[in-house]
């Protein structure tokens, strides 16, 4: 095997998501201290608290404690080079969340042990099944009260529409955690909380060891053998193949705080994921395992350090090696261009790389020529990745700086922060940028926004709420608005590349368009 070919089979690209508090971010954490990447883990408990998330690095996400952007974070673990995509967990999360997941390869679903399946965790869920991709599941704060584990399998199955399969079994919850049973290795690993640091005691003993009852109490062990015989006869057979196809998904137990469970799910978890995955394109699938470099642009992110004014554009490799210096081709700008500043991070960490490979993801500074989904590849090809959606927005405001004489900062501001995809801007048909629509996903979107319009360009907005949930583009080519029939509460506006696009206050007004203008296409997301 080459080295080019070793250093790609060693990769793994995961995106971790989750409901809000579910445990998310500490689990990352404990993912970078089992790699060495970090030596204490912190705290994202709230503002009071002088540690936080190392994955958490905009202001506005220490003073609230909670992710608001999406961080990549490197490291290594037993011979695998890990990329973790740690996501906005927050339920005002922005459309930059689904975004990160098109450039993972498989996802981790955190699951709160005491309330199940949440909204978020749905929204989510469903993106993972779009891009068909495996879906492990950590079922976390064993430590606390929980759930029956048997109501937590079924709840996945309904909800969600995946198959379970428990890789391990919880004995015991809250006070009564005593650790997992490993089904396949047929062995209880009984744990010891050691103040949630790296090191845990660890005791490994048989289901049919005489000596488990004065280990885990009579009741407890009872308890786990019948569990365990239920499984063995009820459960879904272990399956790789529905696993990589995001039809059956692994399922553990444990407590990202304490540290129950998560060096074995994480070991696990590594051996069940494949190496980089292959992307489609407009010449059929790239393979990873090429020699030429290929890269698709998921993320950008202006002013990670405000002294210097920067904008970053994140990029997923998705074949080949990339070197320092070296030409590639962006496709969308038509040119050869060199990526300067080629660097790996860790939150707003950041550290200038010689080299990536397929898998890896990396950042590059951006003179403001890169667009969410634009293709990099090497010279000679012309191809381009498939394109990245853009989600219908849920809540809108209208949008206006205060002062008049900053009309220009203004502009500026609000189409930065929408190239990155945080937020989406429309407008009227004929009057610009005069009056600005902004769309997102989540109403916390709107904070950030006008947080960082007064931090990072001066400028102070007016926002005005608007009554309307949702949108549709026009799919049809060439077709005149003003020709539609609509209702009076039906809006038409335009987005930044001038599509046209439709917004509605409720579903019987997208009902009442489709039915009154025949032929009308209407698109829920529009592809880049």
């Amino acid at each position: 095997m080459s080295n080019l070919q070793s250093e790609i089979q060693n990769r793994r690209t995961f995106a971790i998501i989750s409901h809000p508090d579910a445990g998310k971010t500490t689990l990352t954490e404990k993912f970078l201290l089992y790699g060495g990447a970090i030596a204490l883990a912190g705290s994202v408990k709230g503002k009071k608290t002088a540690r936080h998330a190392v994955s958490d690095w905009m202001e506005i996400e220490k003073q609230r404690g909670i992710s608001v952007t999406s961080s990549v974070m490197q490291f290594n673990y037993e011979g695998y080079c890990i990329n973790i995509l740690d996501t906005p967990g927050h339920q005002d999360f922005s459309e930059d969340t689904y975004r990160t997941l098109m450039a993972a390869d498989s996802a981790v679903m955190v699951i709160d042990a005491s309330k199940g399946v949440e909204n978020q965790t749905r929204k989510l869920f469903k993106v993972c099944l779009l891009r068909d991709i495996p879906i492990f599941t950590f079922i976390n704060k064993m430590d606390r009260e929980a759930r029956n584990p048997f109501d937590l399998m079924e709840q996945i199955e309904s909800e969600l529409g995946i198959r379970t399969y428990p890789v391990n079994w919880p004995i015991g919850c809250g006070r009564d955690f005593k650790g997992v049973y490993d089904r396949r290795k047929k062995e209880i690993i009984a744990f010891t909380p050691s103040g949630g640091q790296r090191e845990v005691d660890k005791t490994e003993v048989e289901l049919s060891d005489p000596g488990l009852e004065s280990l885990l109490g009579q009741e407890l062990c009872q308890t786990l053998r019948d569990d365990v015989e239920l499984l063995d006869g009820a459960s879904y057979e272990f399956d790789m193949d529905q696993v990589r196809h995001g039809k059956l998904s692994p399922v553990f137990f444990g407590s990202a705080l304490t540290n129950f469970g998560v060096e074995p799910f994480l070991e696990d978890f590594l051996k069940m994921t494949t190496p980089p995955l292959p992307r489609k394109s407009s010449e059929g699938e790239v393979d990873p395992f090429e020699d030429s470099f290929s890269a698709f642009v998921f993320k950008i992110q202006a002013n990670m350090n405000k002294a210097h004014r920067d904008r970053i554009a994140f990029m997923r490799i998705c074949s080949g090696r990339f070197e320092k210096g070296m030409e590639v081709y962006h496709v969308q700008g038509g040119k050869k261009i060199k990526l300067s500043q080629p660097q790996q991070l860790m939150a707003q960490d950041r550290e200038i790389i010689e080299e990536a490979y397929a898998g890896d993801v990396i950042g590059v500074f951006d003179p403001g020529i890169f667009s969410i989904g634009d293709t990099l590849c090497a010279p000679g090809k012309k191809f381009e990745f498939e394109g990245i959606p853009t989600f219908a927005p849920e809540h809108f405001n209208r949008v206006r700086q205060k002062d008049t004489l900053k009309r220009k900062q203004f502009v500026k501001g609000v189409t930065q922060i929408a190239q990155e995809g945080a937020i989406q801007i429309f407008h009227e048909p004929a009057t610009g940028m005069e009056e600005v629509i902004v769309g997102v996903v989540g109403t916390l979107q709107f904070e950030v926004l006008e947080y960082r319009l007064k931090n990072e360009y001066n400028v102070e907005i007016i926002r005005e709420g608007l009554p309307y949930q949702y949108i549709r583009w026009i799919e049809n080519e060439g077709l005149e608005p003003k020709t539609l029939s609509l209702t009076s509460d039906t809006k038409v506006v335009q987005d930044f590349r001038d599509r046209y696009l439709l917004l509605f206050t409720n579903n019987w007004s997208i009902n009442w368009a489709l039915e009154h203008n025949e032929g009308l296409e209407l698109s829920e997301f529009s592809r880049n």
